[in-house]
C-alpha cells in the first residue's frame, strides 16, 4: 500500500475456460493478473475441486485453482462455495496481499440448480488500525432471485459492520437492468466506482463485444482514485467477462 492507497480487481473467470469453454487458459489469467498486481482480487466461478477436469487437461494445476493464481503474489485467501456437483465444486475467492482477520460465506441460495453466495471478509492494513470489509458476490440470473438476494446482503452488512469501517462489495451482479441501485446505495449508502468516475455502470459482458452492466464495484467511506475496465488484448479472449479494476484511497 503507498500513501494509503491500494487497488482492487474483480473478475468471473469462467472456471478458467475461454468463454467458448474450448481451451483451458487459467494459466494466461494468472499472468494477466500478476502483470495487473492488484492488492486484493475478488474472483467468481473459480474451481475449488473438479475431477473431471484433472484428468482432460494435462496442465490443470495441483493445487486448487485459487491457491494456483494466488501462488507467492497474494499470501492470504479465501474461497466459499456456491455450486456443489458430484465431480467438484466452484464459487467465489477473495486473493489479498494483506492478512484477514476473519471470513465467512453466506449462502444465500434460492435454487438447488443455482447455488450463489455472499464471501465477507475482513482485511487488516499493516501498520494501521484500518479494518477493511471486502464483500465477493455472485448474484442470480433471475430478477426476483436477486431482489432476495441483495436484501440479505444488507441485512448482513447493517448488522455485522460498524458504520465507520471502509467497504467494497464486488463481484458479478447479473443486474444489466441497474435495479441493484435501489437496495445498494438508497440502503447502505454505497457508490458505485465506474459510475461515479465516468458516469455510467461499465459494459462488462461478453468480453468480445461488451454490451451489458454485469460487473461491479460498490464502496463506501473510502475515496475513489480511478476506476476502469480492462478491455483489450488480452482480456477479451480470456473469459466471457472482463475485470474491473479500481484505485481506492483510506479517508
Amino acid at each position: 500500500m503507498t500513501n494509503g492507497s491500494f487497488k482492487i480487481l474483480t473478475y468471473n473467470i469462467h472456471k478458467g475456460f475461454s468463454a467458448t469453454n474450448l481451451r483451458f487458459i487459467l494459466h494466461e489469467i494468472k499472468n494477466s493478473l500478476r502483470y495487473v498486481n492488484a492488492d486484493i482480487v475478488f474472483l467468481q466461478e473459480i474451481h475449488g475441486e473438479h475431477a473431471i477436469s484433472n484428468n482432460r487437461f494435462i496442465d490443470w494445476p495441483n493445487n486448487r485453482q485459487f491457491e494456483f493464481l494466488a501462488d507467492q503474489v497474494w499470501h492470504h485467501y479465501a474461497y466459499g462455495k456456491n455450486a456443489i456437483y458430484k465431480s467438484g465444486h466452484h464459487g467465489n475467492a477473495i486473493l489479498s496481499k494483506y492478512p484477514f482477520v476473519e471470513w465467512e460465506n453466506i449462502n444465500v441460495s434460492l435454487f438447488k440448480s443455482a447455488s450463489r453466495s455472499l464471501l465477507h471478509g475482513t482485511i487488516q492494513i499493516p501498520g494501521t488500525d484500518e479494518r477493511i470489509h471486502v464483500i465477493c458476490v455472485h448474484l442470480g440470473l433471475f430478477e426476483q432471485e436477486r431482489e432476495r438476494q441483495l436484501s440479505t446482503l444488507v441485512k448482513r452488512i447493517n448488522s455485522h459492520i460498524p458504520a465507520n469501517e471502509p467497504l467494497i462489495i464486488a463481484g458479478d451482479f447479473n443486474d444489466w437492468r441497474g435495479r441493484a441501485e435501489h437496495f445498494l446505495h438508497q440502503d447502505l449508502g454505497v457508490k458505485e466506482a465506474f459510475k461515479i468516475t465516468h458516469g455510467a455502470y461499465a459494459r462488462t459482458f461478453p468480453a468480445w463485444l461488451p454490451m451489458l452492466s454485469m460487473d461491479r464495484i460498490y464502496y463506501r467511506d473510502l475515496d475513489i482514485v480511478s476506476c476502469d475496465y480492462l478491455q483489450g488484448q488480452p482480456w477479451r479472449h480470456l473469459s466471457d467477462h472482463i475485470p474491473l479494476l479500481a484505485e481506492f484511497r483510506l479517508t
